[in-house]
């Protein structure tokens, strides 16, 4: 990615919030929307707000210098928002970005991270913005984890992704459809295979619309549901089927993570009650590999 150090324009710049439960594929999203912005000589800067601290996203994305900044110990929408806004005025002054990603964890709330754009000072510079929503086909097929969170995240997106739909067959997706429309009646439904989506349904062709000068709009209330996580250590070696066999927990939401293998070096991804381990060319930085982060919801106290 091209970096230069003033601001030559004043055009603002679009904003493009990707949310989504656990383990939706918004990083593949991300990913494709990168490679596809690279490719075009597109000045892309991201800020990644990734539930646990091993940064597996960052691996998965790439270094990508300072256009890359990963905002961890909370969400973006409530605790983190301070950190996104000084970090969003950062990247305007170092990079110059044309267009500018926010990926949520899968815990944060779309629409509350989007007013963050009507802070100071970026209100003055950010200009139309999306709020995506990444949806996995199988969750809602299985009718697994569709309330709190979920609801909330589908409700206020402006455009609803219903990504893996390989993983359903013609019927369950048909039903799929109508799941989703019965909880959000409004937003266009795009389908996607692995997160890939034409970037031009994703940001306006011209961000110079919209006004921030007067007051932000309200936010609904909701409840934010909390989840916690652990890191799981593997010893190097270890069959995949005895790491299978431990990640079969009961109310485990989600787990990824880099091993290595008795056959060799694996990406763990754990969505659900689906587990895949994928083959990888390299592994990533040491503190990275044999340590798995999973995610849970909080006990009720």
């Amino acid at each position: 990615m091209i970096e230069r150090n003033e601001v030559t324009t004043n055009e603002k710049v679009p904003a493009l919030v990707v949310s989504g439960f656990l383990g939706s594929g918004k990083t593949t999203l991300i990913r494709s929307l990168l490679d596809q912005a690279v490719a075009d000589g597109v000045r892309v800067a991201l800020i990644s707000n990734e539930i646990g601290e091993l940064g597996v996203d960052r691996a998965l994305l790439g270094e990508g210098g300072k256009a890359y900044v990963e905002l961890e110990g909370g969400c973006v929408c409530c605790e983190l928002a301070d950190d996104l806004v000084d970090t969003l005025q950062a990247l305007r002054d170092e990079i110059n970005p044309d267009r500018i990603v926010v990926e949520t964890s899968g815990a944060a709330l779309p629409f509350d991270t989007q007013l963050n754009f009507w802070r100071d000072p970026v209100r003055d510079w950010v200009g139309d913005d999306m709020a995506v929503v990444v949806v996995n086909a199988e969750q809602l097929v299985e009718g697994r984890d569709l309330e709190g969170t979920f609801t909330d995240q589908i409700t206020s997106a402006d455009l609803l992704i219903l990504n893996k739909v390989d993983l359903v067959n013609p019927d369950e997706l048909e039903q799929a459809r109508k799941n989703l429309r019965t909880l959000e009646p409004e937003a266009p439904i795009v389908t996607s295979t692995r997160g890939e989506v034409a970037p031009d349904l994703l940001f306006p062709p011209s961000a110079n619309k919209i006004d921030r000068s007067g007051p932000a709009p309200s936010s609904p209330p909701h409840h934010h549901e909390h989840f916690e996580t652990e890191i799981l250590s593997v010893t190097p070696g270890t069959p995949l089927a005895e790491i299978e066999s431990t990640l079969q927990q009961s109310g485990l939401l989600r787990a990824k993570g880099f091993i290595e293998s008795d056959e060799g070096p694996r990406l763990i991804q754990l969505v659900g009650r689906r587990i895949e381990f994928q083959s990888v060319d390299s592994i990533p930085s040491p503190e990275l590999v044999n340590r798995v982060v999973m995610i849970r919801r909080t006990p009720s106290s």
